[in-house]
């Protein structure tokens, strides 16, 4: 299955309205076997803005399509320039409270696992095990002729070598790592090759108009036939590369409760949306059922 570049969501439908009662996540979370699907909302406090929220960067930045990325020299040129710009501060982003929570509740024994749509790494960081980064990470480049993959940081120190005295100044950075930049801070940035057999390097993430490995889908799928709930954490659930996850929960069903301040393209197959703040939301929970996050006793 291709995942679509749909950008944006408007719903066409009157969507149950949010609401501040924390008590079906704690009773779902309780009960264990939680699968939690995340998104771009959940790493906005740790200083990495989402796509669609208040502020979100598609409002100035439209993410790179692969097809764009393989279309010619030009637009990989611009793409690496904004990218590794980016890099430098996506890689100076902590885990954030909640996900900071979500590890907690992963050691307490609470969930069956974490699909994230994010890229970043953090849930990683802040010691969540058995995580499925769905679209993949900006930690890995591949190659795309002979697939070898390497880190994202023997990249960027090749890119600083060929690109000396390169620092301009980016309006913003975006959830992908791409920064703002214009056609003329890009200049004549140059990149470079893969070490291996000369080919085209692209980070081992998934661009919109590309697909999501069918083997990682089926993972994911295997994981929401073995939850007991789907607990959505920070995603507008527009691509259909998550909402097929809600989608497939509710007819099975099983219990979907997201937590987005914003209504989703999930909500009528939820049974609660909660609308508060991530980091305290998932904080107050955690209290609630006593669960200690990075040693700290619950309030």
């Amino acid at each position: 299955m291709r995942m679509r570049p749909t950008l944006s969501w408007t719903p066409t439908e009157d969507l149950p309205p949010g609401t501040t009662d924390l008590e079906p996540v704690a009773e779902a979370l309780s009960a264990g076997g939680v699968l939690v699907l995340s998104g771009a909302g959940l790493s906005t406090e740790s200083g990495i803005p989402d796509y669609r929220g208040e502020g979100g960067s598609l409002s100035r930045h439209t993410p790179m399509t692969y097809q764009d990325f393989v279309s010619g020299a030009r637009a990989r040129r611009r793409y690496w320039a904004r990218s590794h710009l980016g890099w430098r501060t996506f890689g100076r982003a902590r885990p954030n409270a909640g996900h900071r929570v979500v590890a907690a509740f992963g050691r307490h024994g609470s969930l069956l696992g974490v699909i994230t749509q994010n890229v970043d790494g953090l849930h990683q960081a802040a010691g969540s095990e058995d995580v499925v980064e769905l679209h993949g990470s900006l930690d890995r480049v591949v190659c795309l002729s002979c697939g070898v993959f390497s880190p994202r940081r023997e990249l960027a120190r090749r890119l600083e070598e060929a690109n000396a005295g390169f620092e301009p100044v980016a309006a913003g950075i975006n959830p992908d790592g791409d920064a703002d930049l214009t056609d003329e801070q890009v200049g004549d940035f140059r990149v470079v090759p893969c070490s291996h057999c000369g080919g085209i390097l692209k980070p081992d993430v998934v661009f919109f108009g590309e697909a999501v490995p069918p083997r990682r889908v089926e993972h994911c799928r295997e994981l929401v036939r073995e939850a007991t709930s789907l607990l959505v954490l920070g995603s507008s659930l527009t691509v259909m590369s998550g909402l097929r996850f809600v989608r497939q929960a509710a007819q099975a069903g099983k219990p979907v409760l997201i937590v987005n301040r914003d209504p989703t393209r999930g909500d009528q197959h939820a049974l609660t949306r909660v609308a508060l703040p991530l980091g305290a939301a998932l904080t107050a929970v955690a209290d609630r059922l006593n669960v200690p996050v990075d040693g700290r006793a619950p309030a």
